[in-house]
């Protein structure tokens, strides 16, 4: 079936010389690090040629005397800014690899309501701890990293058995879940609030994750009976088509017709590295139930 047409077949004309090896696919997520970089390259260029750039972080950065002149603007500027090379990377590699497939489950609009909403709840949680403990958390505030954990905690949410591999000092390889991911970030920020480091958000990171956890369960899935509960897959709640698990019943024929058709026909039109993971997802399913008949 699946593999009776004919764009599912191995090609039998030879290869070409050269073909373009990246496709650029756009989305929030690409548009948002191209945003950071942008004001970040403005901030060096500020730096550089204006001596007076305390002005900038003075309107811009998020500070708690910021927020008491009525700067409230600072709780979005803040999210765009960056302190160096390595803070914009690092915030820039984590949003990258985990806001594509948050962004491809939620959609767009939904997106960016997370990404905004994370930065904002982060950027409280900050200037909250900064009001109890000034002497450790009274400097001005920079960086996306309250949405990037915010991302973290949506991805936990919608993938919490999902295996990641992650770098202990960029070096040492770990295997982890993302749930596991998720509980770890989250004592750590606590810690770091417990036991303050320099130049380290921690309430930001943690008003962030707590933001990505509201906005998928209570917002997105409307689970509004508790507030506890085991992670579980979001993604029967975000869609408004049918989840999988359903599909897996529906008889071989009529799941190919009405699920697998409209794939097979996208991925003739526009190739396969144009399938969303829920796509992909499906046409795994089509092959299991092909292969038991």
């Amino acid at each position: 079936m699946l593999e009776d047409r004919d764009y599912m077949r191995q090609p039998e004309y030879p290869e070409p010389r050269w073909r373009p090896r990246f496709r650029f696919q756009w989305s929030w997520t690409a548009a948002l690090l191209a945003a950071y970089f942008v004001v970040f390259l403005a901030e060096l260029f500020i730096g550089r040629f204006f001596p007076k750039q305390s002005v900038v972080f003075d309107y811009f950065a998020l500070s708690r005397e910021g927020l008491a002149h009525g700067y409230v603007w600072q709780l979005v500027t803040y999210q765009f800014m960056h302190a160096g090379w390595f803070h914009i990377l690092m915030n820039s590699w984590a949003i990258y690899m985990f806001g594509r497939e948050v962004e491809a489950v939620i959609g767009g609009r939904k997106f960016l309501a997370l990404m905004f909403s994370s930065g904002i709840v982060g950027g409280v949680f900050q200037v909250l701890v900064a009001m109890v403990w000034p002497q450790y958390f009274g400097g001005p505030v920079v960086g996306a990293s309250a949405c990037a954990f915010g991302l973290v905690a949506a991805f936990a949410l919608i993938f919490p058995e999902r295996e990641l591999t992650m770098l202990i000092l960029f070096v040492i390889p770990i295997q982890m879940r993302a749930k596991t991911l998720l509980i770890g970030s989250a004592v750590l920020a606590v810690a770091g609030i417990a036991f303050p480091m320099d130049n380290v958000a921690n309430a930001a990171h943690l008003g962030g994750m707590v933001m990505g956890w509201f906005f998928v369960r209570k917002i997105l899935q409307g689970d509004w009976s508790r507030l506890e509960g085991a992670l579980r897959p979001a993604e029967k709640f975000i869609s408004r088509r049918p989840a999988l698990e359903p599909l897996e019943t529906t008889p071989a024929a009529g799941f190919v017709e009405s699920e697998v058709d409209p794939i097979l026909d996208k991925i003739s039109a526009h190739g396969i590295q144009s399938l969303t993971p829920r796509e992909r997802e499906i046409l795994e399913t089509a092959r299991q139930k092909i292969g038991k008949r």
